[in-house]
């Protein structure tokens, strides 16, 4: 009984520490970019999408330094697949998403071309070693450096100068973030550990709490901070951060956890990865249809996250 308040109170101060802390990070993320005079979807691709996969990068190494080529991967994956599926449907369930064209010049073919890089590799057993690792590293930064390239050619300032009278120098601002990302990552990491306690509780086995508690887990700071970003009408960065979080999950995290120790793809299925690419690819064609995700397509989205659920649930469990 202790134990089950205990977790109760766990879960109530990760609640709490997401809510508040996906709720300033968004605040922070558009007040950097109006002192910086970057446009918010630039922000939410690098900074906030960065911040919020903290919970991934920590797993995925920490899985990688102890040999756990399946947790490691599995949830990058697992993690890519909710932040399409059940966080940009959920998203557009709240409100619909404007998609703007800027979105297809570079943020989302990154985005595909780094899922199916990963897919080849892994359909092909090539193991993700350190060379493996300083490639996908390597195209991060490449990545970087043109978003912010673009976005300086394109002479955006969505943020004129006298539209904000008091705004944080860029150093507070910065510091103002870490701490916001402080307090999303530990809110997910008590909310997280709460959630593993409840699913063992129940009696699943350990294969699901690994591919939905861990996975949605891990993606809990991107859900808190887009679903907040949407409340507030900041779609850039609400769609933003799951494009630019699915894109670092890859470059970043499987650039960083191959440098740990060698990747075994071979614990990959191929169902996950069908539903990776399923997600990936899908996506497109829906921002397409009239630029913008509607709350149909949300629902879609959320039952095709639900069905997949469904399916690891009735063969692992």
């Amino acid at each position: 009984m202790t134990d089950f308040l205990t977790n109760l109170f766990f879960a109530a101060c990760g609640l709490g520490g997401l809510y508040y802390g996906a709720e300033m990070l968004v605040e922070g993320g558009v007040s950097l970019a109006r002192r910086m005079g970057i446009p918010s979807m630039v922000i939410g691709v690098t900074l906030v999408a960065w911040g919020t996969s903290a919970p991934e990068l920590v797993v995925s190494s920490r899985a990688a330094l102890e040999g756990n080529s399946g947790i490691a991967l599995g949830n990058v994956v697992g993690s890519n697949i909710c932040n399409i599926a059940l966080i940009l449907g959920l998203c557009s369930c709240i409100t619909p998403l404007a998609v703007e064209r800027k979105w297809f010049r570079l943020d989302l073919p990154v985005m595909v071309i780094s899922a199916a890089a990963l897919t080849l590799c892994c359909l092909c057993g090539i193991t993700l070693n350190w060379i493996c690792g300083l490639l996908f590293l390597g195209g991060l930064a490449v990545y970087t450096y043109l978003s912010f390239r673009l976005a300086g050619k394109s002479g955006e300032q969505e943020f004129p100068e006298g539209s904000s009278p008091k705004r944080p120098s860029v150093g507070a601002a910065l510091f103002l973030a870490a701490v916001e990302l402080g307090l999303v990552a530990g809110g997910a990491e008590l909310l997280l550990a709460s959630a593993v306690f409840f699913a063992q509780l129940f009696r699943l086995s350990d294969a699901v709490i690994g591919l939905t508690v861990v996975a949605v887990g891990t993606s809990l700071p991107e859900l808190a901070t887009s679903v907040m970003a949407a409340c507030k009408g900041e779609r850039d960065i609400a769609v933003g951060n799951v494009v630019g979080s699915n894109i670092f999950n890859i470059l970043g995290i499987l650039g960083i956890a191959p440098l740990l120790g060698p990747l075994n793809v071979g614990v990959m299925n191929a169902v996950d990865l069908g539903m990776l690419m399923l997600c990936t690819l899908g996506l497109l064609p829906l921002m397409r249809s009239g630029w913008r995700l509607s709350r149909g397509e949300g629902v879609s989205m959320l039952l095709l996250y639900c069905a997949y659920t469904a399916y690891l649930v009735s063969h692992h469990v």
